[in-house]
């Protein structure tokens, strides 16, 4: 089995610098439907049989997308949501993207990992949603040839990936980031999920 870890397109909240990690307030942008549509062709050819999709509205767009042009089903889980940021969420100031930089680096060099914006998740809440579900989907479909895509956020991703990824820290991260769309394939193996290639990059 092999799980593909998709970012959505770029979104009307992403050209604001807007923090918006709920619900259904900003979809894609022209440009951010433009790139789900090449990467449903690049993922046209693949062995894959469903979309797991984040509740927020850009990677619902995204997966909409994918889903009529791969003639898929998709479904959305709560798992995949981008953390929430609490107070911050809807600002674009300098002093709101400064307190989500400092919980950014509470958790990635501090690991202070109880720390929370005010209103907004910790590191723990997120892990006790996304790591069971993503290990939930290895325990079912782990040992057939499925090819399951989740479509979620660069945030989440970064930090739960090394959580469920044997092989990937947060260096490998940082070296090669998450584009739009950007797609990290992963697969089982005895020793567990491996990624396999980032953005086409072989790992």
């Amino acid at each position: 089995m092999k799980i593909y870890f998709t970012r959505h397109g770029e979104s009307e909240a992403n050209v604001l610098h807007e923090v918006s990690n709920r619900g259904l307030r900003h979809g894609l942008t022209r440009r951010g439907r433009e790139q789900a549509v090449a990467l449903a062709h690049k993922l046209q050819d693949l062995p894959i049989s469903r979309i797991y999709s984040s509740p927020v509205l850009r990677a619902i767009e995204t997966s909409v997308i994918l889903a009529n042009r791969l003639d898929l089903d998709y479904e959305v889980v709560d798992a995949l949501r981008e953390y929430d940021c609490g107070i911050v969420e809807g600002r674009s100031d300098e002093s709101g993207w400064e307190i989500w930089k400092g919980l950014f680096e509470d958790w990635t060099v501090h690991r202070r990992w109880e720390q929370r914006i005010e209103g907004g998740e910790s590191f723990h809440d997120i892990r006790e949603r996304f790591v069971p579900f993503i290990e939930g989907l290895v325990r079912q479909h782990g040992n057939s040839d499925e090819g399951l895509l989740c479509v979620s956020h660069g945030g989440i991703y970064r930090m739960m990936l090394p959580l469920v990824l044997k092989n990937v820290d947060h260096d490998l991260i940082s070296k090669h980031g998450f584009d739009y769309t950007s797609c990290i394939v992963s697969e089982v193996r005895p020793e567990g999920l491996i990624c396999v290639a980032w953005n086409g990059i072989e790992i």
